[in-house]
């Protein structure tokens, strides 16, 4: 098999999964909006099960549940006959996941599902199920076709259970007013957490270099070179008067010939780039890119508090 006919494979099968993904937006109706309500109103969790390929898509439907502010939990149908049907309490939803709705697991699970929860909402592929019988409300994702050549292994029916997960997810997201802010406070760890809530104050350096304004050259130069920024901050009793770059040092000792009576006012640049300890890092990172500098002067309460550098903030994951 040569490549352009593997090639043509590939293309054939996503072209299949997207003909039933627009089947499936054409039969989003009222079934799908009462799915929504009855989850919103539940006083307890989302409880999500399947068996098989279709576990796969419950886990992740929960993982993204949780992540957009509907507190869900997944139950393996399989495990949930021998004894994990306990953490099923009578507040929960339950949205069971089958393309059959005829599986023995899901056939033996369904009517226990019913009974403990204060509602059991079907996604499967057969409405004249076991599973459609026992619900209190059917999602359809039918399928025509799967991508699988030999009509065999789950593609086009998992995906169309996974992409309406999402919409379903996105939906609640819209009705109970979850915003950026509220996704971050679910991903504190990661690199859009960070970006959407983290501190200046959390990327501070450990270092603080300052130096007063009649400090000499040697002192600054000191300061400096000790600083792994090549800066150093001119202060008066931390109020801040300037800064000074290992290139203001290097124009100084280029221009001038007695270098023995320059001091730090001298050769600093006045009114540098500052931010305060409590703005977001990515507002810091903002002012280093637009001004196409590498630190910047942290303050607290307008005084003297620190340094923040773009590498720091970009090893980080902040942009």
């Amino acid at each position: 098999m040569n490549k352009n006919q593997l090639l043509n494979i590939a293309k054939t099968a996503i072209d299949t999964e997207i003909s039933e993904l627009e089947h499936l937006k054409n039969r989003i109706d009222d079934s799908f909006l009462k799915a929504l309500d009855i989850i919103r109103a539940a006083k307890g969790k989302l409880i999500v099960t399947g068996i098989g390929k279709s576990a796969h898509i419950a886990n992740k439907m929960v993982a993204t549940f949780n992540s957009t502010g509907t507190p869900s939990q997944f139950l393996h149908a399989a495990e949930a006959i021998h004894g994990d049907l306990g953490m099923i309490q009578r507040e929960d939803v339950v949205l069971c996941i089958s393309n059959s709705g005829n599986s023995p697991e899901i056939v033996s699970l369904a009517p226990y599902l019913r009974e403990y929860s204060s509602a059991l909402i079907a996604m499967t592929g057969n409405a004249k199920s076991k599973l459609a019988e026992n619900a209190d409300l059917v999602l359809d994702t039918r399928v025509e076709k799967e991508a699988c050549p030999n009509q065999l292994a789950p593609t086009s029916s998992t995906t169309v259970q996974m992409v309406l997960g999402d919409a379903m997810a996105v939906a609640l997201m819209e009705m109970n007013g979850f915003r950026d802010r509220d996704f971050a406070r679910f991903h504190p760890g990661g690199s859009l957490g960070k970006n959407l809530m983290a501190r200046v104050e959390q990327f501070l350096s450990s270092q603080k270099p300052q130096v007063s304004e009649n400090a000499k050259i040697r002192e600054i130069i000191i300061s400096v070179s000790a600083s792994k920024h090549g800066v150093t901050v001119v202060t008066d009793n931390d109020e801040i008067k300037g800064i000074i770059t290992d290139g203001d040092l290097r124009r100084m000792l280029m221009k001038e010939a007695d270098v023995s009576m320059v001091a730090a006012k001298d050769i600093m640049s006045s009114n540098p780039k500052c931010i305060d300890k409590n703005a977001l890092a990515k507002e810091a990172m903002l002012i280093l890119k637009e001004n196409n500098i590498g630190q910047l002067v942290v303050t607290d309460a307008g005084k003297y508090y620190g340094i923040i550098d773009l590498h720091k903030l970009l090893d980080e994951g902040i942009n």
